[in-house]
């Protein structure tokens, strides 16, 4: 995806990202990175703004299904449905605070 590349911080708000992310973490997003399957990314989540989700899998209209890692909190796209592909804004590459680590895919 060529749509320009960008270096971001983004802070984790919540705890539906749990065990892989906590509420208050910072995290480096690569903006304007095309997400695959299972990497952490930045969205645009329908009526709820920006959120930290899972890239679960693509489905066949090109949209993201979005799930948290937590299920037993925060909502993903079993609430409200799948994510248009230009509404996956980057992705998570790293954690950078409290303690540094990069994030793996999970597929």
């Amino acid at each position: 995806m060529s749509r320009g590349v960008a270096v971001r911080a983004v802070w984790v708000s919540g705890e539906s990202m749990l065990p892989t992310l906590r509420d208050g973490d910072a995290c480096v997003v690569l903006w304007g990175v095309a997400p695959r399957m299972g990497d952490v990314v930045v969205a645009r989540l329908p009526g709820r703004g920006l959120g930290v989700k899972r890239a679960a899998f693509v489905e066949p209209d090109g949209s993201w299904w979005l799930q948290s890692d937590n299920v037993m909190f925060g909502t993903d796209s079993a609430t409200f449905g799948s994510v248009p592909s230009q509404d996956v804004l980057g992705r998570v590459v790293a954690r950078y605070w409290p303690r540094p680590r990069w994030l793996r895919r999970t597929s």
